[in-house]
């Protein structure tokens, strides 16, 4: 369970870098739609992962973390778009793409490992 604990850590540091990035993109260029879509997404992960902590099956804790790895994937996307159009630099963009898909990239192991336990 130490990977589920770095996870829970790692989830919980990145939300906080989405809100500031949130807070960033209003503040910066007044930008409200895309911020909320990656807001969302992003604190999302964390959120699915706590869940996670008490589901009531093995298949619901699977699913719950799915669920968490489907939204990181989609914070991806918006950070992706929001480089692509100028909105963050480059070196938030890969700061943060590198920590969204170093969530991805456990969360598919989480879910794996999961899914051959049930």
């Amino acid at each position: 369970m130490s990977q589920n604990s770095i996870l829970k850590t790692k989830s919980f540091d990145f939300a906080v870098r989405i809100i500031n990035l949130y807070k960033y993109l209003k503040k910066k260029h007044g930008e409200y739609i895309i911020s909320q879509q990656v807001l969302k997404a992003g604190t999302a992960i964390g959120a699915l992962i706590r869940e996670a902590e008490f589901a009531e099956s093995r298949k619901d804790f699977g699913h719950k973390l799915m669920i968490g790895l489907k939204e990181a994937n989609e914070t991806v996307y918006w950070l992706e778009l929001l480089f692509a159009t100028e909105l963050i630099s480059k070196k938030i963009f890969e700061s943060m793409h590198r920590d969204a898909t170093g969530l991805l990239k456990m969360l598919v192991a989480s879910v794996k490992t999961t899914k051959m336990k049930i």
